[in-house]
């Protein structure tokens, strides 16, 4: 499975984005995404924030779950107590023959299912811990881009480990 995950900002202005590929059951941890498809993906994301500010007042929580579905791209979000947006792209493993059985069983087989979903649910959670300890530091200002390469690190650990 690929994924591309972005934080939004109140203002809707990209704070931090990350492109990653699963590392479950001996995958590289590299995306898949084609280069045709690439560079849509921030667009996807963005084109799905109405839809996130919906659910969010509708749903009352943090975590909305899967949010949106743009052909074989699923997103999903999660929503700080300061309303910036947690979005994730995730793009679901196809089989390319082989181990085909192997594929069916992993978390990526499948966007929607309840063993996707909690492992998005402890993505999200972890990286939030670490958005809240990057945002207190008294040199980030409200809606400023994250460029700390330990912030990105960490994200890409809570990558490889829940997804």
């Amino acid at each position: 499975m690929s994924y591309y995950f972005a934080i939004v900002g109140t203002q809707d202005a990209p704070l931090f984005e990350y492109e990653f590929g699963t590392s479950k059951q001996g995958h590289d941890g590299l995306s898949r995404f084609s280069d045709q498809v690439r560079h849509l993906n921030q667009f996807i994301l963005h084109s799905s924030l109405d839809i996130a500010e919906e659910v969010q007042w509708a749903h009352g929580a943090m975590y909305l779950k899967c949010i949106d579905k743009f052909f074989d791209n699923y997103i999903s979000c999660f929503v700080t107590g300061a309303n910036v947006k947690f979005l994730l792209l995730h793009h679901p493993l196809t089989n390319t023959g082989g181990s085909g059985s192997r594929n069916s069983t992993a978390i990526g087989a499948n966007p929607t299912s309840p063993a996707t979903e909690e492992a998005i649910k402890l993505f999200f959670q972890e990286v939030y811990e670490n958005w809240v300890k990057a945002v207190m530091s008294p040199f980030y200002q409200n809606n400023m881009e994250v460029k700390s390469p330990v912030f990105r690190q960490r994200v890409a650990a809570a990558g490889r480990k829940y997804l």
